[in-house]
């Protein structure tokens, strides 16, 4: 859970430290259901359902959308990063709902047009309907222009042919924004951005995929799918424009997600070290143990400065891309924390590989970051592609 102390950083102000507060208040009172670890696909499907509506009662998902469309206030990364890492701290599967409402809603709020806005956002903000993000094909993941799912107009509507696969929510999203080829032109030129609704006649879920750590995740269909031209995001061609944008928002928060993770696994390390004795003494006495905790705590503090250094900057001027920043706090925090959860199971021993311990859920749990929302190769690409541009030279 976030540290306290950080709230004395330049990049807080007290919308933030009212909202910490908030959040340590209502994940406590719901530490039950936080707590719950559904086996099979079904019952996951069922515990996201419930998230999402338990996080829109709690008025959560309104800061992941704008005050005006049923949101606490304008979008703002910091409010992002802090739920992230307050809710995966507790629970991942809670963090993974939050996160897929603002990804799965993210490109209508900041490309839509005001009649989308209005029919989708508000039920996204209420907890009242799922959201999903659909860009990901079996031959196009980093490589978005290789991208083959086509939309071709046909009079009011577009008709939307190929598959998505890797897709969160896929089966209980009640929209998909998905992304579609709407031209012959080649790379990213002419991609487009719809929302699908999931009872959409042609859309649907053609497998379910099983993950190490249980998410509902998988493929979808598209035949001769009937969509709605008035359900394009932004213009034709802008597909493009519309993923990269939403993900300079949404990529910290990635970070965000990940300093969670890192922060129960250091905590309940830290416990376990401090109880475990071997030798005759505390594991927490052992040279080599304080040398893995003065590690874990740098690590932590680190991508937490990275994460919401990247959160302010795009605050403060939020017309503006921060890829470069975002980049690094995604790659930094993401592949830092496998090292401090990592270093938790080490200490735990034997029981941090025993399935339902903490340790060990919490390495299934973070594995997945460093791939999804662009892989940490791909980070590094932008960073450097930054650099290398002179886009910072002084």
């Amino acid at each position: 859970m976030t540290d306290l102390a950080n709230f004395d950083w330049p990049f807080f102000d007290d919308d933030q430290r009212r909202l910490a507060r908030r959040l340590r208040e209502w994940v406590a009172a719901h530490h039950d259901v936080l707590a719950e670890h559904p086996g099979d696909a079904a019952a996951v499907d069922t515990q996201c359902r419930k998230l999402v509506q338990q996080l829109g009662e709690a008025g959560l998902l309104k800061f992941c959308v704008a005050k005006q469309y049923g949101g606490e206030s304008e979008i703002a990364v910091r409010n992002l990063c802090l739920c992230r890492e307050t809710l995966s701290y507790s629970s991942g599967l809670a963090d993974f709902v939050f996160a897929m409402q603002g990804l799965g809603s993210g490109p209508i709020s900041f490309f839509g047009n005001a009649d989308l806005k209005r029919r989708f956002l508000p039920n996204v903000a209420a907890g009242k309907s799922v959201a999903a993000f659909a860009i990901s094909e079996t031959d196009a993941g980093s490589d978005v222009a290789a991208l083959k799912t086509s939309a071709t107009r046909d009079g009011d509507c577009y008709v939307v042919d190929g598959s998505k696969t890797w897709i969160s929510n896929a089966g209980i999203a009640d929209h998909y924004i998905v992304f579609a080829r709407t031209g012959d032109a080649p790379g990213t030129k002419d991609l487009s951005a719809f929302v699908i609704e999931a009872d959409t006649p042609g859309l649907t879920v053609s497998e379910r995929i099983l993950v190490a750590a249980p998410h509902p995740l998988g493929s979808l269909q598209f035949e001769a799918c009937r969509v709605p031209a008035v359900n394009m995001i932004a213009n034709p061609g802008d597909g493009f424009k519309v993923a990269m944008g939403t993900l300079d928002v949404f990529r910290s928060t990635v970070g965000a997600a990940a300093i969670g993770f890192a922060r129960r696994a250091f905590d309940e390390a830290v416990t376990h070290s401090k109880q475990r004795e071997a030798f005759g003494q505390k594991l927490s006495d052992f040279q080599m143990t304080r040398a893995k905790i003065a590690d874990m705590a740098v690590s932590i503090d680190a991508a937490a400065l990275l994460v919401y250094r990247a959160a302010w900057a795009k605050d403060r001027k939020p017309g503006e891309k921060v890829s470069r920043e975002a980049a690094m706090a995604k790659l930094f925090a993401t592949e830092e924390a496998q090292k401090v959860i990592d270093q938790s199971v080490q200490i735990f021993g034997g029981l941090g590989v025993v399935k339902g311990n903490i340790a060990e859920s919490l390495y299934r749990e973070i594995r997945a970051l460093r791939i999804y929302e662009g892989t940490s190769e791909i980070q590094k690409l932008i960073i450097a592609n930054e650099v290398l541009d002179g886009s910072h030279d002084d």
